[in-house]
């Protein structure tokens, strides 16, 4: 099969890899119809993660089951699923408190953009469909593997209430997916802090109502003006850098709540400073199987269409200029169609 391998910063090649194999009676092996390049899949790119060796690479899919393990009961074959980038068991006491990325026997999920992907726990891990979806549905759909999921984890961590006033650090896809979020949850007003005019009309289309250019303090400095001095009820920290979380912290009003979703490189937190702000701080792997069946839902009901986030679409075979497009920002999203 054709799959996406990353060898060093920079070089993406897609190679002839074998197809995957049940190797647990847990596991399922399905067809890929969609997959993608997530924002975290720069680190590995641009070379602030270490690329050790040659790996295959993505963890964001949608597709069709092939096959299936002697024990998985409730996945069947021909199914359209989508999945979480973490495969959990979904029985734990964990998995049960909606925290499937900490599942005791979790097993990230590599390697996805490819023609077939091996989903291990498959029962606990995927998501079903009643039928297959319309073909207009199916780049939202991916994007509930993981950034809409985590777009909406970063609200809820955050605690976006009806009637209360959101910033979102990050015009990224999940930055972007968390101003729907915020407008799910019925926040009155949303600050989108973004530099990009394609990237704040899209925002302002998903619900942003205002927008804010400045970063760093001056970034802060509008955000207290914008709310009379006090700061957001809620911020939701969408990108992962020292930058990012500092502006997020200090955007946030006394007993606000910051829900972060980047993944951290080089972040550290002031204790002192934290203790005496009264700002809460939740974050971690968006645990999107948590998630999943009601924002299937919202998608098949056309309530929420995130798959707009994709702006750029390629067939497998050209996965290293989408990743290109994206570590360049010529694009926000790519979609891969093996």
């Amino acid at each position: 099969m054709r799959a996406t391998v990353i060898h060093a910063p920079g070089d993406i090649r897609v190679e002839n890899l074998p197809e995957p194999k049940i190797l647990a009676p847990t596991d399922a092996v399905i067809r890929t119809v969609a997959a993608c390049v997530c924002g975290s899949d720069l680190w590995d790119y641009r070379g602030i993660n270490e690329v050790a060796r040659p790996t295959p690479i993505g963890h964001e899919y949608v597709g069709v089951v092939e096959e299936t393990g002697a024990e998985v009961k409730d996945i069947k074959p021909g199914q359209f699923v989508i999945g979480s980038f973490f495969a959990s068991d979904n029985t734990c006491p964990i998995c049960r408190a909606g925290y499937q990325t900490s599942c005791p026997h979790r097993e990230f999920v590599g390697g996805c953009q490819a023609e077939y992907i091996r989903i291990p726990l498959a029962d606990g891990t995927l998501v079903a469909l009643d039928g297959q979806p319309d073909e207009k549905f199916v780049p939202s759909l991916l994007t509930l593997s993981d950034v809409m999921g985590t777009g909406w984890y970063a609200a809820v961590a955050a605690e976006v209430k009806p009637g209360s006033t959101v910033v979102v650090v990050g015009d990224g896809a999940v930055g972007l997916s968390g101003v729907i979020a915020a407008r799910e949850l019925g926040a009155e007003r949303i600050v989108a802090m973004s530099r990009h005019a394609s990237r704040q009309q899209l925002a302002t289309e998903f619900g942003a109502t205002d927008i804010v250019v400045e970063r760093g303090e001056a970034g802060v400095a509008r955000i207290k003006e914008l709310t009379g001095g006090i700061g957001a009820d809620s911020v939701l920290e969408c990108v992962g850098t020292p930058e990012s979380m500092s502006q997020a912290l200090h955007s946030t009003r006394p007993g606000g709540n910051v829900g972060f979703v980047g993944v951290p490189h080089g972040v550290a937190v002031n204790g002192e400073e934290l203790f005496y702000s009264h700002v809460a701080l939740r974050g971690g792997p968006a645990p999107v199987r948590h998630f999943l069946p009601d924002l299937v839902d919202r998608v098949l009901d056309g309530r929420i269409e995130p798959g707009k986030v994709f702006d750029l679409t390629l067939p497998l075979d050209e996965a290293a200029e989408g990743y290109l497009a994206m570590d360049e920002r010529r694009a926000i999203k790519t979609l891969l169609r093996p």
